[in-house]
């Protein structure tokens, strides 16, 4: 197999084809990625990441994520909305920010071995645990999407994975095939590293995020349902095999709060503005000044962690 530095460059679509990978209006994957509702699943996708020994270490070595959990999350945020909304040329130059930053992080893991943040399986693991975590926040707290439509917004996604250099060779070529690729790293990859114990203590205490309306008194008072909502949806939305593997105490209790958290939100659609059913180009608006000085892919957090 080649280094994947070296065919760091040869991976990456060219700004013209970057347009034929870029999702319209009209797909899928724009009338779904943008609902606030799945939000929820952030802290989720976050644990999937970090549980592989890769991109735990790549985070624990290279990221300010302890710091700045906050920072981190919108940088994450930056770069899948410009992925799907901030059109073909940003996300072809976004993709290939965040390929080349990449680049530099690499080290040892706690046994001995190295370990490199463009690992096709681990770089293309982090890929994909965001598909997944678009689907099952739908499932849990917003839309009931059908096999169709999972199936047309997986393969959109796999595309995308072009534009930061994920091959569609190296993710599975169905809904189903995914699934089974999906089981087996849980099963056969994903492991307890110090990067998820620090995501679990963050989700207990979180810090107040950087907004006008949740500063001070504001924050004091949200902070404590927000700390549970995270923490229910995070820990609750893994397999069960995995919690254990993790250490990560769940009970009927919890996992009925949660059962009523996401009813809640699936019958909140209907008073939902039309902003937060489709957040993306509010975003993009409101962060464009951080995206022209190019924290999206910078060296104070990593929108991709790994």
């Amino acid at each position: 197999m080649s280094d994947p530095e070296q065919q760091s460059d040869s991976v990456l679509p060219s700004v013209e084809e970057a347009a034929t990978l870029v999702p319209g209006p009209e797909s899928i994957t724009w009338r779904i990625s943008g609902d606030a509702r799945i939000l929820a699943t952030a802290g989720y996708a976050l644990m999937l990441q970090v549980a592989h020994p890769t991109v735990g270490a790549g985070v624990a070595e290279h990221s300010n994520f302890r710091q700045d959990p906050w920072g981190r999350l919108f940088r994450t945020l930056d770069y899948t909305t410009i992925m799907v909304y901030g059109g073909h040329e940003l996300a072809a130059e976004t993709g290939r920010r965040v390929r080349n930053m990449h680049k530099h992080i690499k080290g040892t893991l706690p046994g001995g071995d190295s370990y490199y943040a463009l690992e096709p399986t681990a770089y293309a693991w982090v890929h994909a645990t965001l598909a997944d975590a678009i689907v099952t926040g739908h499932h849990h707290f917003g839309l009931r999407l059908n096999r169709g439509q999972i199936e047309a917004f997986y393969a959109e996604w796999r595309r995308l994975g072009r534009l930061v250099g994920v091959r569609e060779s190296e993710l599975p070529e169905n809904w189903a095939a995914f699934r089974d690729y999906f089981d087996r790293m849980i099963d056969g990859e994903l492991v307890s590293n110090e990067t998820v114990h620090d995501v679990v203590e963050s989700l207990g205490a979180p810090a107040a995020p950087p907004l006008p309306l949740l500063g001070g008194r504001a924050w004091r008072v949200a902070r404590l349902p927000a700390a549970r909502i995270g923490r229910l949806a995070t820990i609750g939305l893994l397999p069960p095999r995995l919690r254990d593997r993790l250490g990560l105490p769940w009970s009927r209790s919890q996992d009925l709060q949660l059962r009523a958290l996401a009813g809640a939100s699936r019958r909140a659609r209907p008073l939902m503005p039309e902003t937060a059913r489709n957040f993306g180009p509010n975003y993009l608006r409101w962060r464009r000044d951080a995206i022209a000085r190019g924290e999206v892919a910078s060296g104070s957090g990593t929108p991709v962690p790994a």
